[in-house]
């Protein structure tokens, strides 16, 4: 598959590189009156600059690991990223995000957001990783495509933050929006992109569907 037959390549990359370009610098210097997020308690602020940091690993490596050029062409180094991806990226970032988001500043709604989508996003990466182990890389490919799909939530997370916002600034006073808006962008953020990967993965399987059909519909008949 020749690489310029996939062309959300490349604008995938810039925004990817635009995103960690804004959002690293600031946990950097490891000083906490730069974080963009309030420290709720002692341990608060270390655990999210090892999460920033992971998951910006993660983000840097996903785009690689789903572009199939890449992954045809230099098969060895899609193994070799893809443990980066999974022991440098996912696994720490999802572990902190789960300490992290449930003590989140911004209120209920978004800490039961953050803590799924920890969970969901290990679960999704460490099934891909087991697949991959067992050569069952058919199954790999489609769990990996769920973990990239919620690896990359955090930018369209971004994005329904402003339409969020916008929409609602003008009928809620600035004090009481950050929790409605971070509320509402944490959990669009990655169910939209889940549920948006799942349909990709269904579009592009019709034959697993049919076999799945037939098979139920010969269990409905031997019934």
């Amino acid at each position: 598959m020749t690489w310029w037959k996939r062309p959300w390549v490349a604008p995938l990359g810039f925004v990817v590189l635009v995103f960690l370009a804004f959002s690293i610098p600031p946990y950097l210097s490891l000083d906490p009156a730069q974080s963009r997020v309030p420290a709720t308690w002692a341990g608060h602020y270390p655990l999210l600059v090892v999460h920033v940091l992971c998951g910006s690993v993660a983000l840097a490596t996903c785009g690689l690991q789903v572009w199939p050029w890449f992954r045809s062409r230099f098969p060895v180094w899609h193994r070799r990223i893809g443990r980066v991806y999974f022991f440098a990226g996912v696994f720490p970032a999802g572990l902190t995000g789960l300490v992290v988001g449930a003590t989140t500043p911004f209120g209920p709604v978004a800490g039961t957001s953050n803590v799924m989508l920890a969970t969901l996003w290990l679960l999704t990466s460490v099934t891909g990783y087991r697949m991959a182990r067992q050569r069952r890389f058919g199954d790999h490919r489609r769990w990996m495509i769920r973990s990239f799909a919620l690896t990359a939530s955090i930018i369209s997370n971004r994005i329904w933050g402003v339409v969020a916002y916008l929409s609602l600034m003008s009928f809620y006073p600035e004090s009481e929006i950050g929790p409605l808006v971070a509320g509402i962008s944490t959990w669009l953020g990655w169910t939209v992109p889940l549920l948006l990967s799942q349909w990709w993965l269904e579009r592009r399987n019709p034959a697993r569907k049919k076999v799945t059909t037939e098979r139920e519909v010969s269990v409905t008949s031997s019934a």
